[in-house]
């Protein structure tokens, strides 16, 4: 997984996984989710994220195995 903030655009970019994307959906007018062959997401992608995000505070936290 990665987790890539554009600062210059505002655009955070989320990547589940790598893989082919073979379709684009619009969620809204400023975010786009990207589909495998399998209909599973392989990222999204949000503009204006500084307004629709709690940037400044994100955090990872892993539990379990």
């Amino acid at each position: 997984m990665k987790i890539k903030y554009f600062q210059d655009t505002d655009t955070l970019y989320i990547e589940f996984k790598t893989g082919a994307v073979v379709e684009t959906k619009d969620l809204d007018e400023n975010t786009q989710v990207d589909l495998d062959h399998g209909g599973n997401i392989c990222s999204i992608t949000m503009e204006h994220a500084k307004n629709r995000a709690d940037l400044p505070h994100f955090s990872f936290e892993q539990v379990g195995t």
